[in-house]
């Protein structure tokens, strides 16, 4: 039987938003499984999702570049938010982001290619910047869209430069149709998804087993409401249409209008373009996602920056 720690009910309450004793609880019904427990929760009711993402804590910036048919969001992550203000960083940031439209995503290649501008490699500009900012950084994920005939568009959240912020978004669309038409309606997608953060482009792109997932829990709750098992499947079919209007992006409403889903705004567009129009790719980073930092104390933070 696995102890339960006051440091895991501590992350199962971030994670699921109930309580204490309910998440004490969890965890000893699944012996210590922290999915297990907030799947537990919300056949409950106690839960109303998995947060798969954890706390957001590492610093940093992302960067997008894209112009045309291609285009390119990367990750470089640093020790304090301060950084991020840095005009050094954010050249640095930006230069890694022009070589990744080359590159694609693979991050190996990027730090061995020539940053912009230079003879030195990016690696060898991170490390530059490391002894001359003073913090660990480090390039930790790359993205390319491309399309053969369309517009890649981006855009970022909390833009502190431009191209720079914390979020980024890339999305690639395909057709034969006015460029500047498709370029508005791509921003307005890429502006969307930092909102909404969809799993996928459309239901049939979806993770298998985060449906089958969604599916269980459903069928349990349903069953624990005490419906006869044949009403249970309808109950579970509605809800799981419900879930793909949360997690899929061309099922969600647009939040540019509040109205349409983006699958009929894209369709709207196509018919004034005189185009078929299909979203091909689609690439959210927000900075520090997934990453757990130390807690720290802010004061000796800032002392540390000034240091």
């Amino acid at each position: 039987m696995t102890a339960i720690t006051a440091g895991m009910v501590k992350e199962l309450r971030t994670r699921s938003g109930a309580g204490m004793m309910d998440c004490k609880k969890a965890l000893k019904e699944t012996d210590g499984d922290l999915d297990a427990a907030i799947d537990w929760l919300r056949t409950k009711g106690l839960a109303t999702a998995a947060k798969k993402s954890g706390r957001v804590a590492a610093e940093g910036l992302v960067a997008v570049n894209a112009s045309g048919t291609s285009g390119a969001v990367v990750e470089v992550n640093a020790e304090t938010d301060f950084v991020g203000r840095n005009e050094d960083f954010q050249k640095l940031v930006s230069g890694i982001a022009s070589v990744a439209v080359e590159k694609g995503d693979d991050v190996e290649q990027i730090k061995v290619s020539t940053f912009p501008g230079g003879s030195e490699t990016v690696e060898q500009k991170l490390t530059d910047a490391i002894a001359t900012i003073g913090e660990n950084m480090a390039l930790r994920r790359s993205a390319k869209l491309s399309v053969k005939n369309g517009v890649v568009a981006s855009y970022i959240h909390n833009s502190v430069a431009d191209g720079l912020g914390k979020i980024g978004i890339l999305v690639a669309l395909e057709s034969e149709g006015d460029s500047a038409a498709l370029a508005t309606l791509g921003k307005q997608i890429a502006m969307h998804v930092a909102a909404t953060s969809p799993q996928s482009i459309s239901v049939a792109d979806l993770d298998p087993a985060a449906v089958e997932r969604e599916r269980t829990v459903l069928s349990q709750q349903a069953r624990e409401s005490g419906k006869p098992e044949e009403i249970i499947g309808k109950m579970v079919e509605g809800r799981l249409s419900k879930f793909y209007k949360e997690v899929v992006l061309l099922e969600q409403t647009f939040v540019i209008d509040g109205e349409n889903t983006v699958k009929a705004a894209v369709e709207n567009v196509a018919k004034e373009i005189g185009s078929p129009i299909e979203v091909v790719g689609m690439v959210r980073f927000a900075v520090g996602e997934g990453i757990e930092k130390e807690e720290s104390d802010f004061a000796a933070e800032v002392a540390a920056a000034v240091q």
